[in-house]
């Protein structure tokens, strides 16, 4: 047979009964489709999780109080809620080889009203390192001196959301007087929009001197985290490393097991997060998977009930000459013909679906073309695995008996 021949034989096969192989294909079709738009969420996460990690700073190490994980323990015993930390501490890393900048910071919810308005948001007070330290940038006005953490400050930079919060379409907030926790601050500037939901938001934040966050809401000298940068991302490990050695001599511990804080770096929550989205997305994959493994199985109980359908064609055919090859090859194109046909169907309603997901959920999607040729790789795969089958059924029906079927 030549390639013309099994190009009309195939047509008119599949064209002879529309509606079969449509449905045939539909479960090919859902299974790709659902295989690129999942795989294309959980891509999308893994990019946002990581953007969110590096937004917070470059070089990062972050040191909090509270005593490591313990065997046995399933918490750590008071991360970041215990006061082991100082001001001094965060002065003491700030001399360290290696360090570029150093910003101690508390953290703490306060409900903030500003005239009829109100909103509960995140209260962290820093330092005026904190720019640099955690990469933020202020998009009107600016951020409180040196001078102005010295002297105790109210002042305030707000985040977008927190803006929208409070504040009326066209309202300047740069110079107005908020409450927070029933002391007046006045805003001095607003952060440029970073990103982020529910308790991950980044731009529900309200940045204050760290010197009034102590006065006014904690009552102590105590930081909730110190946020370093380190001079190079090569090296943070030895940055890491001197801060462990430095904070334990400061608090006289002599084993480290027993240390009253712990540390790290940006590296380590990357990678952290890499591994749980990337598992993430294969769990997707996998779930989209199965039905791409039920539409294989419909492709060949189609397929094997055309071949009962067309067993006095298939022995005609014989009769008159044509080889076991020549009826595999054509039963086989046709497998593969229905799998490739709903593979490119597929495809197109999983980049449909991404983009409908991004532009109406909010939820980022990145369709890599390696999912692409992955998905038009199983589609040509399913077809030939659950083609064959019927394929060599076909190809080896006895002709005279073939034509006495009825």
């Amino acid at each position: 047979m030549t390639i013309s021949d099994i190009y009309h034989e195939t047509s008119s096969a599949l064209l002879a009964n529309k509606v079969r192989s449509g449905l045939t294909m539909l479960g090919i079709v859902i299974g790709i489709g659902s295989v690129i738009a999942l795989t294309a969420i959980g891509e999308g996460s893994q990019s946002s999780i990581q953007n969110s990690i590096q937004s917070i700073g470059s070089n990062l190490i972050l040191v909090m109080p509270g005593a490591t994980q313990t065997p046995g323990s399933i918490v750590s015993v008071g991360r970041g809620t215990a006061q082991t930390l100082t001001d001094d501490d965060a002065t003491a890393v700030g001399q360290l080889q290696g360090v570029v900048a150093v910003d101690p910071e508390v953290q703490t919810s306060k409900q903030v009203v500003y005239q009829g308005m109100n909103t509960r948001t995140t209260v962290i007070g820093t330092s005026e390192q904190y720019p640099a330290v955690r990469n933020l940038q202020i998009g009107d006005g600016s951020y409180f001196t040196a001078s102005q953490v010295s002297s105790l400050a109210q002042v305030a930079i707000i985040g977008p959301t927190v803006e929208s919060d409070l504040f009326a379409t066209g309202t300047e907030p740069v110079g107005q007087q908020i409450n927070i926790g029933g002391n007046d601050f006045t805003i001095i500037g607003v952060s440029v929009a970073k990103g982020g939901s529910g308790f991950s938001n980044q731009d529900d934040q309200i940045f204050i001197p760290i010197t009034t966050a102590q006065q006014l809401f904690t009552g102590n000298k105590y930081a909730s985290t110190i946020s370093v940068e380190a001079d190079t991302t090569a090296d943070m490990a030895n940055v890491q490393a001197e801060i462990t050695t430095l904070l334990l001599s400061r608090h006289g511990i002599s084993n480290p097991a027993s240390a009253d804080f712990s540390t790290v770096n940006q590296t380590d929550i990357a990678a952290t997060a890499t591994s749980v989205s990337s598992t993430f997305t294969v769990l997707l994959a996998a779930v989209a998977g199965i039905s791409l493994l039920v539409g294989g199985i419909g492709i060949m109980n189609m397929m094997l009930t055309t071949v009962t359908e067309r067993t006095r064609e298939i022995g005609l055919r014989k009769a008159i000459g044509a080889k076991k090859s020549d009826i595999s090859t054509q039963f086989l194109v046709e497998a593969v013909s229905l799998t490739f046909i709903g593979g490119i169907i597929g495809v197109i309603l999983g980049v449909t679906a991404s983009y409908l997901t991004t532009t109406f959920a909010g939820i980022t999607t990145n369709i890599t073309s390696s999912s692409i040729i992955l998905a038009f790789c199983v589609s040509a795969g399913i077809g030939i695995i659950f083609g064959y089958y019927p394929a060599r059924r076909a190809a080896g029906l006895n002709p005279i008996e073939a034509l006495r079927y009825e």
